[in-house]
């Protein structure tokens, strides 16, 4: 199946980057790109993504909150939270989200293994 997966960063460097490694890892996979939590918001409305990728630092809400606002909306959607702040208590307010934390710099390697565990969660499929 085609999943939609929403891209939040400030950064439209580090969106592109995104971009590559999910057109390598799932070329078939549509995209919704966001550079704030409000345009992410309005992605939610609109394009109505599958599967979200969020920055922690962004400057008018951190990705936990902006996290957070999307599990209300959509309890089921799997989230990535993309950080360099490896600290444990980012760690573990990602993983009370249950979201997965994805560490900067985020390899392909790293993103494909999200995807492929996110997929397995929409299809019913992940242990």
């Amino acid at each position: 199946m085609t999943y939609k997966l929403l891209i939040v960063d400030d950064s439209k460097l580090a969106r592109m980057a995104v971009v590559k490694a999910l057109n390598s890892c799932y070329p078939d996979w549509q995209r919704v790109e966001a550079g704030s939590a409000a345009e992410a918001l309005r992605a939610m409305e609109k394009d109505v993504p599958h599967v979200a990728l969020i920055d922690f630092n962004m400057p008018d809400r951190d990705g936990l909150h902006l996290a957070a606002e999307l599990r209300r909306l959509n309890p089921a959607m799997p989230i990535g939270i993309i950080s360099a702040n490896n600290q444990q208590g980012v760690i573990d307010r990602t993983t009370a989200l249950r979201a997965t934390f994805l560490p900067k710099p985020l390899v392909e390697k790293t993103l494909r293994e999200f995807l492929t565990q996110a997929a397995g969660d929409l299809e019913g499929t992940s242990s």
